[in-house]
């Protein structure tokens, strides 16, 4: 993995290591039941405990030896999207490390901070501000843009790895629970989509994130907002222990929960996030991304070209770290985020769970069906917007669906490495992540009534596994 992926490790998303705690590896994860009493209550945004920072902000910059490798959007022609809507009336809640001002983000709205003092119009990670770029940058005429610059952004800073609790181990902060009380948060504020390019990610089922689950699900069935999820980084300087096994090549191409060994969230709340892999330039999945049965579809997240905090321009590269280009499923996310606003103005009239639906069925299945790595395929923001038609997938939609770099093979200790940013190097197991019992399997609610079960249903000719 290269130097930046682990870079983007340190900077993605700041889980607090509260407790590192070995945990038995577990097969057949499953989220636990939606439990509304768990919902958090509705709260001016603040840090639960009193924080500092600890150590300068990152900085990202623009590699002009990196531009010949092309961007991240380029698969994408945005102009002929922008043609039929771009994105306005519409609300994306970036929850992540801040999104500081720019330029380039003409509609930032202060949504809260649940690091320090401030209202989320800070980041000093470099990377909030980078998911925000992908989603809605105006376009300049050197050709950048995010895929829906007419959209307004609700920044709510919920993690950090540059402040640390003052009475506390210094391993940053945010936890589950900051991250629920975000999810509510943006809700309450009128979000129409939700970015969240964080994942806890751990070996077994013992993620003790109920009041998380109850915050998505309110989200959905109460607010009527769109959840996007990045899938987690695995590798060298990922967030996640090991690679999820792969499917049996003889077995049917669905969604297998009973081999998988990692547990993501809220990746795993399937019914009510879009969960989002990682595919590279050549439309390959990316090495370095999380495989499993919630995966839902997948977006380009290397190369990456977005907006720079502290200063005007655009980065593709952290400081320092000149020839190694941005990668990560936090930025395959926003790309999703971006389709969904999209669609949200374009067809107003579609609920939170058609727009998911949408964008399942869009998206340009592999050829062998539904797989951990992709899930329904690669989305399609031309199709996603067509009226009822859909455009035939590019040739870099139509590679074999096997990671460009085969992943690590498992790890057989029995270690988890615990609770980590997207693509976070460092160990950040939060508080709230204590161990639990697995789950029982669970009748969940569905996103509509034309979702049938795991294997499979079919909307307008596509098979639509969910989880």
């Amino acid at each position: 993995m290269s130097a930046a992926l682990r870079i983007i490790a340190a900077v993605a998303v700041a889980i607090s290591l509260y407790s590192l705690t070995p945990l038995p590896v577990a097969s057949a994860v499953r989220p636990p039941a939606i439990d509304d009493s768990m919902l958090p209550s509705p709260a001016q945004p603040k840090p639960p405990i009193a924080t500092e920072q600890q150590s300068d902000c990152t900085t990202a910059t623009f590699d002009r030896g990196l531009a010949s490798v092309g961007t991240q959007l380029a698969p994408f022609d945005l102009p002929a999207l922008w043609a039929l809507t771009t994105g306005d009336g519409q609300k994306v809640a970036i929850i992540d490390t801040g999104v500081s001002t720019h330029p380039r983000l003409a509609r930032l709205i202060p949504g809260g901070d649940y690091v320090s003092t401030g209202d989320g119009r800070e980041d000093c990670d470099a990377h909030g501000t980078l998911v925000a770029g992908i989603v809605a940058a105006t376009p300049d005429s050197g050709g950048f843009g995010g895929i829906a610059p007419g959209v307004s952004v609700v920044t709510i800073r919920q993690s950090s790895v540059k402040y640390r609790p003052v009475h506390g181990r210094p391993f940053g902060v945010g936890t589950v629970d900051t991250l629920a009380m975000a999810v509510r948060t943006a809700a309450d504020l009128g979000a129409t989509v939700i970015n969240i390019s964080a994942v806890a990610c751990t070996a077994g089922a013992a993620l003790h994130d109920r009041a998380l689950g109850a915050a998505v699900a309110y989200a959905v069935d109460v607010r009527d907002a769109v959840i996007v999820v990045a899938a987690g980084n695995v590798g060298p300087g990922g967030n996640c222990p090991q690679q999820n096994p792969p499917p049996d090549p003889a077995g049917r191409p669905e969604p297998d929960w009973d081999t998988a060994d990692i547990a993501v969230s809220p990746g795993w709340y399937d019914d009510y996030v879009l969960t989002v892999g990682s595919v590279g330039p050549d439309g390959s999945p990316s090495s370095f991304s999380l495989a499993g049965p919630w995966v839902d579809v997948a977006a380009p997240g290397e190369a990456v070209v977005s907006l720079s905090p502290g200063h005007t321009g655009v980065a593709n590269t952290y400081r320092g770290e000149n020839g190694s280009g941005i990668a990560g499923t936090s930025y395959a996310a926003p790309v999703v985020s971006g389709v969904a606003a999209l669609i949200r103005a374009r067809f107003p009239g579609l609920s939170a769970r058609q727009v998911m639906q949408r964008i399942e069925a869009t998206a340009h299945r592999p050829p062998d069906g539904w797989n951990p790595y992709v899930g329904n395929g690669v989305v399609d923001p031309m199709a996603a917007l067509a009226d009822g038609t859909t455009s035939a997938p590019p040739s870099w939609a139509q590679r074999p669906v096997t990671p460009s770099v085969p992943p690590p093979p498992p790890d057989t200790s029995g270690r988890s490495t615990a609770f980590k940013g997207v693509a976070g190097c460092a160990a950040f197991l939060a508080a709230a992540l204590a161990l639990a019992a697995p789950a029982n399997r669970l009748a969940r609610r569905r996103r509509g009534a034309v979702i049938g079960q795991r294997d499979g249903a079919r909307i307008g000719g596509h098979a639509v596994m969910r989880d």
